[in-house]
Order: structure tokens, then sequence, then C-alpha cells
């Protein structure tokens, strides 16, 4: 992905999966100057249901509405 800072983040610590509300993994949290605004997360079977070019298309769209 581009356009964008990526973090990877351990659910181990509870903390983190509390303070993110970590379900179910894997889970794409998109934050746009500190706040949440979507989030990708993995059907019961834990497939995660957007490809990667429709992740890169709402950081794309965000990032244009900004001008």
């Amino acid at each position: 992905m581009s356009d964008a800072d990526k973090k990877n983040m351990s659910i181990d610590d509870s903390k983190i999966q509390s303070k993110y509300e970590i379900a179910i993994v894997p889970t794409i949290v998109i934050f746009d100057d500190g706040d949440e605004v979507k989030r990708f997360q993995a059907d019961l079977s834990f497939k995660l249901s957007a490809t990667k070019n429709e992740v890169q298309e709402y950081i794309d769209e965000l990032i244009i509405s900004k001008f």
C-alpha cells in the first residue's frame, strides 16, 4: 500500500487488542489524523474479504478528499 504509514501490531498485548477493539484477525484499521475512519475485518472463517486494491482505493479516496 502506498501513500500511507503502515504499522503492524501484536494483539498478544491485551491493551492493544482492547484499545483498537480487535475482535478477529486479520483486521486493517485506517486512521486519519488519529481518528479511525475505516475498518476492514476478516469474516468468521478468518478470511479478509477486502482486497489489497480495495484498501488502497479507500486510502486514495481519503487523500483526494482532502484537496
